[in-house]
């Protein structure tokens, strides 16, 4: 089955776009396990960090092996980003919908323009911080990334920001519970507006 084949009437596709720093990944996991979606964990050639797992915060693979994926045409979607490549596996996003589970999806604003174009319905959300310079902080506080990395996140950013006119819905993160609270609020909305077409 192919994406334009699936009409508003199937289970719901998320698109969860920010800046890095900006929560969006936290944001997606706390809505998968509340809602019960499925949430796409992406490949990536970048180090593993400490803390991390593989299979759960990414799928780590080495550039050949990120390559031999692109060749097969196993990605939904795929970019680079800070040096190193991260993309969607296809089959599995397209299985759980499929089966009538929910899909959300924490992507660069590249990866979702492209889900849009290929599946219209699915629905965006951008989650803002409430300014630069807070970004950089949560950077700083996370010890994860060196001066340089974060120079390099902070200027991603301000790119990030400038298409954030092309997102449903904008959700500013001040405080984590309510920014949840406010992307709950849109799915609630987009179900039942589901229901009445």
């Amino acid at each position: 089955m192919s994406l334009e084949s699936l009409s508003v009437s199937q289970p719901s596709l998320f698109v969860v776009s920010g800046p890095s720093g900006s929560g969006k990944t936290t944001i997606c996991r706390r809505i998968a396990d509340q809602f019960n979606w499925y949430y796409s964990v992406s490949h990536t050639t970048r180090p593993i960090r400490p803390g991390e797992h593989n299979g759960r915060d990414y799928f780590f693979v080495n550039e050949a092996e990120f390559k031999d994926m692109v060749a097969e045409d196993a990605f939904f979607e795929w970019a680079r980003v800070y040096d190193n490549f991260y993309g969607t596996a296809k089959e599995p996003v397209m299985d759980h919908l499929q089966k009538g589970q929910s899909v959300i999806l924490d992507l660069d604003t590249q990866g979702a323009a492209l889900v849009k174009k290929l599946k219209p319905e699915a629905v965006l959300v951008f989650i803002n911080t409430p300014s630069v310079d807070e970004l950089e902080t949560r950077l700083k506080s996370r010890g994860q990334n060196s001066e340089d990395e974060i120079k390099k996140r902070v200027q991603g950013a301000q790119n990030e920001l400038s298409h954030i006119d092309e997102y449903d819905h904008v959700i500013l993160n001040d405080d984590l519970d309510s920014a949840i609270a406010k992307l709950q609020d849109i799915i609630n909305e987009h179900r039942q507006q589901s229901k009445t077409q």
